[in-house]
């Protein structure tokens, strides 16, 4: 009985330890805008004093490479990395569409410069298929995080409406609010 007792506890503390499934790169995308809107919001109403910079699009990096890992595990990895790669130029080129024209300079005309440029050749010549696949996506991720990045810069400057506004994200799920003097 103790052998059955402590298979079923070994059971259910490997069951627990099971990671969170990873978040499709779209979904990601939402979530992570989302959070950089709540964000915004904090720090315009001065709740924000004292953290961290909350405009830095690495959210864009965590989607991108959880999307990278799902697609290793998938059962088509290479056409996966492709889609994936594609979904990430297709969000770069919406954001890009909606961000106004630089005025002046600055750092949002550097980033935005940054995100419209393109590299000086293939950054993945002479790779495998394989790796080829993956520095595509990575690249993707890369320039996805630069036009994510403007954004969050205009839309700090108060130079745009949210993302879900501009037609490039949904609109977040509301906020549940919580009982005063409980996490």
């Amino acid at each position: 009985m103790r052998a059955l007792l402590a298979i079923l506890l070994l059971a259910g503390a490997a069951r627990a330890e099971e990671p969170a499934p990873i978040p499709a790169f779209e979904p990601c995308m939402n979530a992570e805008i989302a959070r950089f809107e709540r964000d915004l919001r904090r720090a315009r109403s001065g709740l924000y004093a004292g953290l961290a910079p909350f405009v830095d699009g690495r959210g864009v990096e965590v989607c991108g490479v959880g999307g990278i890992v799902r697609c290793d595990r998938s059962a088509a990895p290479l056409p996966c990395q492709h889609a994936l790669a594609e979904t990430q130029e297709q969000l770069r080129g919406a954001v890009l569409e909606s961000l106004p024209a630089p005025e002046g300079p600055g750092l949002y005309r550097a980033v935005h410069a940054l995100a419209k440029g393109r590299s000086a050749g293939d950054d993945c010549a002479g790779m495998t298929p394989v790796l080829a696949a993956w520095c595509a996506a990575r690249e993707a991720t890369r320039r996805a995080e630069l036009a994510v990045l403007a954004y969050q810069i205009a839309r700090e400057n108060g130079a745009v409406e949210p993302a879900f506004r501009l037609g490039w994200a949904e609109a977040p799920a509301p906020v549940r609010p919580r009982a005063r003097g409980r996490p």
